[in-house]
């Protein structure tokens, strides 16, 4: 099982579509599971009818999803995109701010780190130096 991380707390998992590697992606996917090491270049041409792009973490210490992330949004992609895996709640705004709707972590890890510790964390628009820098 798993646990859905959001601003207002945990949630239960409401994705009942499903995912489909990347590598047998065809025309009508709608939802995409990316390993960190994904060139999403590839995956560029479905961006469009995508409606849920799923990022692994394999560690805490691997940033490669934040960058897949960010680079999916500044390609225009506008659907859900969700971080699974080792994210640590320290990890939340940095998160939230290249572009993750939602992470999807472990019950152990929920165990581990309760919603408190991911909720002290929501305020992720708050104090944003890039955010008061362009104005």
């Amino acid at each position: 099982m798993s646990v859905i991380v959001t601003d207002t707390g945990f949630a239960p998992d409401d994705w009942t579509c499903g995912y489909t590697e990347m590598a047998d992606a065809a025309n009508d996917v709608v939802a995409l599971d990316l390993p960190s090491d994904a060139d999403i270049d590839s995956a560029l041409d479905k961006l469009a009818t995508l409606r849920m792009i799923r990022i692994d973490f394999p560690s805490f210490a691997d940033g490669r999803g934040f960058t897949l992330a960010r680079l999916l949004r500044l390609r225009g992609y506008k659907g859900r995109l969700r971080a699974r895996g080792h994210v640590i709640a320290d990890q939340y705004t940095m998160a939230r701010r290249a572009g993750f709707d939602e992470i999807e972590i472990s019950d152990d890890l929920a165990t581990r780190q309760p919603a408190s510790q991911w909720q002290f964390r929501a305020g992720w628009t708050q104090n944003d130096y890039q955010s008061r820098l362009r104005g």
